[in-house]
């Protein structure tokens, strides 16, 4: 059974379309990218996915289980989020929260939230402000966050942005290790297509309508995924 199914979607906001015709499932161990370029609606399809905004037609379909067991979400960094005041233990642990509903901790979250931070290994600075971090260290407890939120899938938006190249190889792999050791669900915006296709095992390329669904294998021999891969290229390269 999919865990998410979008059929002939349409978002917007103030009454202007950003983009239609979206349909695409996503199956538990799946690890699909969405890209397409800026304004294309895919920040927009994240939320909606999330349901914090309501498609202007379709349906989007999640599977109860998954509502219930949480779902995690990585948002895009502001300068905001940067400069949080709080310790980076205060932000893990707030993924608690928004996964059990209550404004209080158990011992078994306490012990959750280590176990997630020494696997991403920030368990040495958990007593230090979130501010004081680098990119690359906010990052690591954005994703510790959302996985204490999330038994079963995340969901990221530009995860990478702003890294340098040897931080985002990082993200990088402990996102494919997360979805081939632990078989969780990933979805993910992503500006960068190459890392996509070393990395998904599926691709939605949305603009103002649905370009392309379907395999990374199938998406890199595609028309759109020529297009997309190597602008201004031959297509049939």
């Amino acid at each position: 059974m999919a865990q998410i199914t979008c059929e002939d979607v349409v978002l917007g906001y103030e009454g202007r379309t950003v983009t239609k015709n979206i349909n695409f499932s996503v199956n538990k161990g799946d690890y699909l990218c969405i890209v397409g370029e800026n304004g294309s609606g895919k920040s927009t399809l994240i939320k909606a996915l999330l349901r914090l905004i309501k498609p202007v037609s379709g349906k989007i379909e999640i599977d109860e289980m998954l509502v219930a067991s949480g779902m995690g979400y990585l948002p895009q960094q502001t300068d905001i989020q940067k400069d949080f005041p709080a310790t980076v233990r205060e932000v893990v642990m707030s993924g608690c929260c928004a996964k059990l509903r209550r404004p209080f901790f158990g011992r078994s979250d306490k012990e959750a939230a280590l176990t997630v931070m020494k696997r991403l290994g920030i368990d040495g600075v958990s007593k230090r402000s979130f501010r004081d971090l680098s990119g690359g260290q906010q990052q690591r407890v954005f994703l510790a966050r959302a996985l204490c939120a999330a038994s079963d899938i995340l969901l990221l938006d530009e995860p990478v942005t702003g890294l340098d190249p040897a931080v985002t190889e990082e993200l990088y792999s402990i996102l494919k290790k997360l979805n081939r050791e632990d078989n969780m669900t990933i979805v993910m915006v992503s500006h960068d297509v190459k890392a996509a296709l070393r990395f998904a095992t599926h691709i939605l390329h949305i603009g103002d309508t649905q370009l392309f669904f379907g395999t990374a294998a199938e998406y890199e021999v595609s028309e759109a995924g020529q297009r997309f891969i190597n602008p201004g290229g031959d297509c049939r390269a």
